[in-house]
Formats: structure tokens, sequence, C-alpha cells
């Protein structure tokens, strides 16, 4: 029987009804006590690295985490994170960087309602999190939530209320669990490489979110303080003409300073294609423009960290963004 390692972070999952609202307050113990039934599928010791709602997630938190399973990963046969939903997808896109090429699968779960609830999602979600890390050919960082499991760079969280809170945008479903059984729709190709840990994250990435009427003064601020630039523009991808003169300023004021403007799109399925319209096609091609495609918002922001975190600039930057890791890139173009 498989040995998982439980980590205990907070979030829905574990709280505590107070005259505040919700609040995590339950430990990993009391967590595991509602799922007897995961004794006939793996044997579980659990941890509690903190028990915070995961609004208050931090990339120093994150660092926190991986630390935990570094310490204990030849100990176990897999982990299981449980974490609140709200910044779940970012939590388990940053694992996959600062995580890389895992022979044992890192599982990140959480839940709508909290589990000590009557009606709660939390038990099977905790439940089939063990059945999947208990399986032989589960690795790396994937999400399980609703008895689907979504690749760990590949989520985001549609639904705020819904016990089918997370997508798999751009990718499908990695496998799907119902009554216990696990079906995989996507055969595993074994991990070949040994296990890579990192823990620098940048503090230096920021997004930019466009709307109709931007004050592009914004733009100054943004470029003096952050080093890289997530724009979530609209469709495809594009700067409107408002800001173009603004941005046009700024990129030319700190060129040769290693800043860099990345392009994503608001829009969350079928992403970006900044050579579609005129909007979009001149600036990638002035400044040799970085765009995400096919990636998720969470994923090209905690992507982005790693990389500046490496400390890698330039063409360097560039095709590191554009390699693909745990399947976050469909669609690359790096030149």
């Amino acid at each position: 029987m498989k040995n998982i390692l439980m980590i205990a972070t907070g979030g829905t999952i574990a709280s505590k009804q107070t005259e505040s609202g919700l609040t995590p307050g339950l430990t990993a113990e009391d967590i595991l006590s509602y799922i007897p039934a995961v004794e006939k599928v793996c044997n579980v010791h659990a941890i509690q690295l903190m028990n915070i709602d995961s609004t208050n997630m931090t990339p120093e938190l994150w660092v926190k985490i991986v630390k935990a399973i570094q310490e204990n990963y030849d100990k176990y046969d897999g982990f299981v994170v449980c974490h609140g939903t709200d910044t779940l997808a970012y939590t388990a896109a940053a694992l996959s960087y600062m995580i890389q090429d895992s022979k044992k699968p890192i599982v990140v779960t959480g839940s709508q309602k909290p589990i000590s609830r009557d009606v709660t999602d939390a038990k099977t979600n905790l439940l089939d999190s063990f059945i999947y890390a208990a399986d032989d050919n589960s690795q790396n960082v994937s999400i399980v939530f609703d008895g689907k499991v979504i690749c760990g760079t590949r989520a985001k969280k549609e639904r705020a209320k819904s016990y089918n809170a997370f997508s798999s945008i751009n990718f499908p479903y990695l496998a799907v669990i119902q009554d216990g059984v696990l079906l995989r729709y996507i055969p595993e190709t074994p991990v070949q490489s040994e296990v890579k840990f990192y823990f620098d994250m940048s503090e230096k990435v920021t997004l930019l979110k466009l709307y109709p009427g931007m004050n592009p003064c914004i733009l100054s601020f943004l470029f003096e303080h952050y080093d890289i630039i997530v724009i979530e523009s609209f469709g495809v991808g594009g700067m409107p003409e408002t800001l173009m003169e603004a941005f046009y300023k700024e990129m030319d004021k700190w060129a040769g300073q290693d800043k860099l403007a990345v392009m994503t799109t608001q829009v969350a399925n079928e992403g970006s294609n900044m050579t579609v319209y005129e909007v979009g096609r001149q600036i990638k091609h002035d400044f040799h423009m970085i765009e995400s495609y096919d990636m998720t918002l969470e994923a090209t922001i905690t992507k982005l960290m790693w990389i500046e975190g490496m400390g890698y600039s330039g063409e360097k930057l560039r095709e590191t963004f554009y390699t693909e890791i745990n399947r976050d890139m469909l669609y690359r173009k790096s030149k």
C-alpha cells in the first residue's frame, strides 16, 4: 500500500463557522478523520504547514510547500496538498514550475464547502485525491476536484459556489474518478529525469488588465516598479490606440534594462494570436513581444515569476518561456 503525505494549508475545506464568517480552523488530523475510507486506499501521514484562507497565499508560502515536499520526497510515494479554492489554480501552476520532472504525484485539492458540514464536496474531493496519488501511473503536479483530474498548469476557477468550480483550459482533463474508479483519458509518459526543486520566485512580475478608457499614465508606474508586465488584453491580443503612444514611450525609455511586456488575453479559452489584427501585429513586430498563446493566466504569471527568479533575461528568458513544462503550452513560437 502506498504511503502518501497530506500537506494541510487551510482553505474552505478546513474552515469553521465563526461570528465573522468562515475561517480555517480544522487541523490536518481533523480533516483526515472525516474520510475513514482512505485506510483502504493508502497509508496517510499529515502535516500542518499553515492554516490560512487561500486569499492570503504568497510566493513565500509556495516556497514553504515546496520545501516540505523536498524534505519528504524520499519518504513518501506521493503528496496531497489541501488548499483553498480561490488561489488553488495559481498554486498548482506555481508548483508545476517549482517542482519539475516529479515521478511522484503532487495533487492539489480543496472544496467549496467545509469538510465538517453534512452536505459537502470535501470528502469526495479528498478521497479522490488519495486515489489518484496512490495510483502507479500518476506523476507531476495536478488538481483533483469534482471527479476531474486537471493538469497543474491548465486549471482556472470559473465558478464561485458550484462544486464543479474548476475547468481545464485549452487542454483535456487528464482523467476522471467515478465511484472510486480512476479512468485515464491521457496516458502518462513516465518521467525519466530526476526531480528538480526551485525556490526563487520573483516579485518583479505584475499584471495589467486592460479595459476601455484606461488612463495610459499607469504604464509609467508599472514600468518603473516591475521588470515584467503581463498585459491581459482583449480577444486574441492587442494594444488600444489610447495606450499605444505611452507604451512605445516606456518601451523606448527602458530599452536595454531587461524590461519586458508579455501579452495574454482576458478570454479563457482558445488563447492569443497577436498577428491576427493590426492592433497586435505592429507591437509584436516592433518589440519582438512574447505572448502566452494557449497558456492560462495563472500559468503565465507563475512561469514568469519562476523564470525571472532564475535570473534569466533576453533570449534565454524567451526560450525558457516557450519551453513546455507540465503541458502548459501546446502552441509554441519562439521567433
